[in-house]
């Protein structure tokens, strides 16, 4: 073990993460770029101020914002019905303002080949699942059914939830393509169900979106711990969230985990530094990290591990992005705590780490698995406080803290990949969503 024994002690009875998760989740909308995410990143810095860490600050930087304002869905046919409210219906982010009236055809989970055979879409209402299909092989991004629709004709998006509970979810779609072409909103799992109901008889909405995309201010908080060397390992979560929850696992809970394993390591000799950082506007584009990773010089970067999602349970699972050397880590840790551990080497876009697995940095996501939790609370109102539990929070950064000293140790080996062998390792799904959303990053390579 890397981690004394005191310090695993004071791991498994500290209530600094959960004190930091509660002043987060009071702070409430955490938007990107707006009031909240500024109030959050000062949360943040004086925890790492609290924790002992090294020179806690905060970094600006330029993105493009959204607000929201009020949106509605009214159905005239067959059956007149209006969602106004923002438990009915949400505008999602990186859409344009706008209103649009047509007949809604259900693409089922939004496959291409759904898209294909719905026939033609122009002036249409595109309604579309969340779900992706067990038969797919790859995670559809809610951004790519958006894109589809619109570039297929149609005049507006609606996204539903596929799981119950009267949630509607939110979640960008413009990505570096803002604003969107077409207003776009998400439903309920009932609501969704409904219209797709209707439109099997013919049905007619209007889908209106009040909202507004502007230039705005988005902001990290940085801060260090260990000897002062070039050579940094990153342990990295996002501190924005949706503005319509508290944003408790996503990703309130990654920033006090991060904040908690920098106060940890200040008690472990470690040989390597480590840089904690909170990166804002992760939801709507990943603008922090990108910005983070333009400002520091990769090749003093042994390895990121990125929390998001993290607080759900203490059952990790680590997304490794196909480099096994930090998967081999966490394997250790967890082998030696006798704790679980899912993996996943997928190398997939989403998520702050992959700003820097783009450019071959070793950088992994670790979250936590829980039935109770995924995308059915995440970008939905019920994204609150009362459903995490702080003895997850404690075991989560104990596992965390450990494979992190691992990686900061002198013998720790984490070769990069070059850019080149990243672009040809990637999915051509995965190709085809990046290029889709602004984000290709190969393009010199071409």
């Amino acid at each position: 073990m890397r981690l004394p024994s005191a310090v695993v002690g004071d791991a498994q009875t500290s209530g600094f993460a959960w004190r930091t998760l509660t002043e987060l989740v009071d702070v409430g909308n955490r938007m990107a770029g707006q009031e909240g995410e500024r109030r959050g990143a000062t949360v943040v810095r004086d925890a790492f101020d609290d924790a002992g860490c090294r020179d806690p600050h905060v970094e600006e930087f330029e993105i493009p914002g959204w607000w929201r304002g009020s949106s509605s869905l009214e159905v005239h046919e067959p059956h007149r019905r209006v969602h106004d409210g923002q438990q009915d219906v949400l505008a999602l982010p990186g859409c344009t303002a706008g209103e649009a009236t047509g007949r809604v055809v259900d693409v089922g989970d939004g496959t291409e080949a759904e898209f294909d055979a719905a026939g033609d879409l122009d002036g249409a209402v595109v309604l579309a699942s969340s779900d992706t299909p067990e038969s797919a092989d790859r995670w559809i991004h809610r951004m790519e059914k958006y894109v589809n629709a619109a570039a297929r004709g149609a005049d507006a998006f609606v996204f539903r939830n596929h799981l119950d509970g009267s949630l509607p979810p939110t979640g960008e779609v413009g990505y570096h393509e803002r604003p969107g072409d077409i207003p776009a909103v998400g439903v309920s799992c009932e609501v969704g169900m409904r219209l797709a109901r209707y439109a099997d008889a013919g049905c007619e909405v209007t889908v209106s979106v009040d909202c507004r995309n502007e230039p705005t201010t988005s902001r990290n908080v940085v801060a260090d711990v260990g000897p002062d060397t070039d050579e940094a390992v990153l342990l990295t979560a996002h501190v924005d969230a949706h503005d319509v929850s508290e944003g408790a696992n996503d990703n309130g809970a990654g920033s006090a985990i991060v904040a908690e394993v920098g106060r940890l390591l200040t008690d472990v000799d470690l040989d390597t530094r480590v840089r904690l950082i909170t990166f804002g506007s992760e939801e709507i584009g990943l603008w922090g990290a990108y910005h983070a990773a333009d400002a520091l010089d990769l090749d003093d970067v042994r390895c990121v591990v990125n929390l998001d999602g993290a607080g759900s349970s203490r059952s990790l699972r680590v997304h490794t992005n196909g480099f096994d050397s930090v998967k081999r880590v966490f394997a250790g840790v967890t082998a030696d705590f006798d704790a679980p551990l899912v993996t996943d080497d997928t190398i997939s876009p989403h998520g702050d780490q992959w700003a820097f697995v783009q450019e071959g940095v070793p950088a992994v996501m670790a979250s936590t698995v829980s039935e109770q939790s995924g995308r059915g609370w995440g970008h939905t109102h019920a994204d609150t406080l009362d459903k995490l539990d702080s003895r997850d929070l404690r075991d989560v950064a104990t596992l965390v803290a450990e494979a992190v000293a691992r990686l900061a140790a002198d013998d720790a080996d984490t070769p990069h990949r070059s850019r080149e062998a990243m672009r040809d390792a990637i999915d051509p799904g995965y190709e085809q969503e990046l290029k889709l959303g602004g984000r290709w990053p190969y393009d010199d390579l071409e």
